[in-house]
């Protein structure tokens, strides 16, 4: 049978909810908090106050979809970008290079994840889910040398989050240049051979289109 379409009014409440979910972003980059109120947040919105509790419970329950969304709207991206790539240790490269690179084509997200630098580490969700897999990929395939698993999460988010705050507070520097160095300091620390780690950064980059309602 045919997929059922939303209605109208279903079509109403999506767009809603999205236009919540935006305007939390935005204000969650900016400010680097969330100490704002409901009316303030429907107004960057532009929906009606009444309309916030149709959707959300409170601003505490707002800024998680809204960090939640972006780090999985942005892994699901990697994803999709790096489907065709077998090796682990290149799909877990490209995705950090990738990753730092936000600084410049995604800004935005970028100081979401930024600020919320707890996400990168032990959310359920986005890159943290997605990270561990390719390490856990990569060690299976022998690509990396890795003790522990957990620690080389903590260096991974680490160096991300100290890549993007770089870029954001050295007018100086090279987002791309930062980001490709970061991945190749990370894969010597992972045990890979000088040689093959400038190999795999020197990779070209897969098309860096903006994922579906990327922030």
């Amino acid at each position: 049978m045919p997929e059922q379409q939303p209605s109208r009014g279903e079509r109403r409440k999506l767009r809603t909810r999205r236009a919540l979910i935006e305007a939390a972003q935005e204000i969650y980059a900016e400010r680097g908090d969330f100490e704002v109120s409901i009316q303030q947040i429907t107004d960057a919105a532009d929906v009606g106050f009444g309309t916030f509790y149709n959707h959300f419970s409170s601003k505490a329950e707002l800024l998680d979809a809204a960090i939640a969304e972006a780090l999985e709207t942005h892994a699901a991206w990697l994803e999709r970008l790096l489907a065709d790539v077998d090796d682990p240790a290149v799909v877990f490269a490209t995705s950090m290079r990738l990753t730092g690179r936000l600084v410049r084509t995604r800004p935005r997200l970028a100081q979401v994840m930024l600020n919320s630098r707890g996400a990168l580490l032990e959310a359920p969700y986005g890159h943290a889910v997605h990270a561990r897999y390719d390490i856990e990929a990569a060690v299976s395939a022998g690509r990396f040398v890795i003790d522990d698993v957990g620690v080389a999460l903590a260096c991974t988010a680490g160096c991300l989050i100290a890549t993007m705050h770089l870029c954001f507070t050295d007018p100086k520097a090279s987002v791309d240049d930062v980001a490709d160095q970061t991945v190749l300091n990370v894969l010597r620390m992972f045990g890979m051979a000088e040689s093959e780690a400038r190999r795999i950064v020197a990779l070209p980059l897969p098309a860096d289109e903006p994922p579906p309602e990327s922030i």
